[in-house]
């Protein structure tokens, strides 16, 4: 019998050429490469939600009801010219941040107290329970008995539109931790405070950023909706005062104005300070798509 010894053949490793930066992006026509940009896609939703605005308002052709885009526009931009928009907003956003930090705060030691006892998860579930459904609107009339004609019954409605969903969101997250992770940080000595910001916030990292975004939406329309019922807060009204006060004197344009400002701070706050914590935690860490 004979046995056949082919020749091994040597091994050798072939060095690719590397691709150029973005080449799979130049080689998409230059419209798909546009419209992957999500800024451009978000921006012409806008043009068209604009467009259509002024084609109701030029078809009713009744200022007082509905004002067109190009006069909200003009009445924008008037009032942040004369510095007026950006005292009001600058009144509105001192207290809005006020009350979402120490809403956040607050809602963090709840949580932290709720992972940690069993009375810490009852209380947690029986006050959430309790004031989750109550609208925060609902207290002003007690904030006002409770802590006068001042900043402090706003920053106390809006700790409450604040705390209870994102206690919620938080605790969720915690609770659905693996046990891998949570074997891990036992097994390194983690107890107490440090378990919790070395293991169970750094999972829980997605559950968080979307309870911090539904509380920024609450306290921002609790505060608006507040200062439209309150009106000024120690002699000086915010955005909502202004767009009660314009109402009251039937100049719809600066209303629509007021309303228009309150838009762009939302989605400035949600793409400049949320997209980027998600971009630079979650995302980064392939922990959401």
């Amino acid at each position: 019998m004979t046995v056949l010894n082919p020749p091994i053949r040597p091994e050798y490793e072939l060095v690719l050429e590397p691709l150029p930066p973005r080449a799979a992006e130049r080689s998409l026509p230059l419209a798909a490469r546009l419209w992957q940009q999500g800024w451009l896609r978000r921006g012409l939703i806008l043009v068209v939600l604009a467009a259509l605005w002024e084609v109701v308002a030029r078809w009713q052709d009744n200022d007082l009801l509905l004002p067109t885009f190009l006069q909200a526009a003009r009445a924008l931009g008037e009032g942040l010219a004369s510095g007026e928009l950006l005292e009001k907003t600058r009144i509105t956003l001192a207290v809005l941040l006020q009350g979402y930090a120490m809403g956040v705060l607050a809602a963090f030691a709840l949580t932290v107290l709720a992972v940690s006892t069993q009375l810490g998860r009852d209380l947690l579930s029986t006050l959430t329970a309790m004031f989750n459904p109550l609208p925060a609107i609902a207290l002003l009339p007690l904030a006002l008995l409770w802590f006068g004609l001042g900043r402090g019954s706003l920053v106390f409605v809006l700790m409450h539109s604040v705390l209870w969903p994102l206690a919620l969101n938080t605790y969720a997250g915690f609770q659905g931790v693996p046990d891998t992770l949570r074997m891990a940080g036992r097994n390194y000595g983690l107890t107490g405070l440090r378990y919790v910001l070395q293991i169970l916030v750094p999972a829980a990292l997605p559950a968080i950023v979307s309870g911090l975004k539904i509380g920024w939406a609450f306290a921002w329309r609790t505060l608006i909706a507040a200062e439209l019922v309150f009106g000024a807060s120690s002699g000086k009204g915010g955005l909502g005062w202004f767009i009660f006060q314009n109402r009251n004197e039937l100049q719809t344009d600066r209303v629509f104005a007021g309303l228009a400002l309150v838009i762009l701070i939302g989605l400035a706050v949600e793409g400049l300070v949320f997209q980027t914590l998600e971009r630079l935690t979650v995302r980064r860490w392939g922990m959401q798509r």
